[in-house]
């Protein structure tokens, strides 16, 4: 890890040419910039992301009503969310997220996070939006689309939704067995781990790729897929190897969402984590309508690092947590 106080300066104009790019690219599409704010009440509940909390004494407000913990938010979705059920058009944000525990070449603590939602895009609207994007800014002159099936069956040789547990234990125990007998129960545990290993790293080698209709276990807060009812509507875009992007076509029911919910924090016990709120103000939003939309959370700093070919994260924030 870098311990120079001092910031990069090329790289300082880099990423604010980048900014510039990105801004203008969603612009010109007729997106509004918001700025969701960074300290919430609630947060995103996802089994493997933990995120920072403020204590509300902390805060020195005199409101008698407030929740015992404050949120740095590991992602705009809540707030961007609720502005689209108050009737935001189209949206983008820019801005900096925060996830507990996460640091290495591709993480940092503190980062900055792309998020955008476009009003009324149905799932390919929205991988075509995040492929023309990726062409845009690293100057790729085309995009590919393969299935999650198919990523999987290519390097690993088997179907991974169909496949019996017993085989992915066993492929998952070439990696890591100490790690594979720890979560020989989980199937999508051990999908990550063989997707992470095996198949990630063959995506995107001279062009981005996105990677469509993941394992309806795994649709987060997706709709189930309409071209396969094992699949979610969900996606996410590789380059060299490195995760650039997430998206979804938004579910919509907020019963479902709250169903959902439930069983992250399950799993999140399951780690030995704390649960965290389950009825947040984006169910209550969800109840008065959210529209139909496409939703995509884009790393901005791997963005960056793919853009001036640098191998890690340090290497384009000016200040990496060691040293903030």
């Amino acid at each position: 890890m870098s311990c120079n106080p001092t910031p990069n300066i090329e790289r300082l104009r880099d990423r604010a040419t980048l900014l510039r790019k990105t801004r203008g690219f969603f612009d010109d599409r007729g997106f509004l910039e918001v700025q969701p704010p960074c300290l919430s009440r609630d947060c995103i509940v996802d089994p493997y992301i933990n995120p920072l909390t403020v204590s509300s004494k902390q805060l020195a407000l005199s409101e008698p009503d407030l929740p015992e913990h404050f949120y740095l938010q590991t992602s705009p979705e809540l707030a961007m969310k609720r502005m689209l059920v108050a009737g935001a058009p189209s949206i983008y944000s820019i801005g900096p997220v925060f996830r507990a525990g996460e640091r290495g070449d591709q993480h940092n603590v503190e980062f900055t996070m792309l998020e955008w939602y476009d009003v009324g895009a149905d799932i390919q609207a929205g991988i075509n939006l995040t492929g023309e994007l990726a062409c845009h800014i690293l100057h790729t002159p085309r995009f590919e689309i393969t299935t999650y099936r198919e990523a999987f069956s290519q390097t690993v040789g088997f179907d991974p939704i169909t496949e019996p547990i017993a085989r992915l234990h066993r492929e998952t125990c070439k990696i890591d067995a100490p790690l594979a007998n720890r979560i020989a129960q989980d199937r999508d545990a051990m999908l990550d781990v063989l997707f992470s290993y095996r198949v990630q790293p063959e995506l995107g080698n001279e062009v981005p790729v996105i990677v469509r209709n993941y394992p309806l276990s795994q649709a987060a807060l997706a709709r189930a897929a309409e071209d396969d009812e094992d699949c979610a509507a969900r996606f996410e875009m590789f380059m060299q190897g490195i995760e650039l992007a997430n998206g979804y076509d938004e579910l919509l029911d907020p019963e479902i969402l709250i169903e959902r919910t439930k069983i992250n924090n399950q799993r999140r016990m399951a780690c030995g984590e704390k649960p965290l709120p389950v009825d947040s103000s984006l169910v209550q939003a969800m109840l008065v309508g959210l529209p139909a939309s496409t939703g995509v959370a884009l790393g901005f700093d791997r963005l960056l690092m793919l853009r001036t070919k640098s191998s890690s994260i340090e290497k384009v924030i000016p200040f990496p947590i060691e040293i903030a």
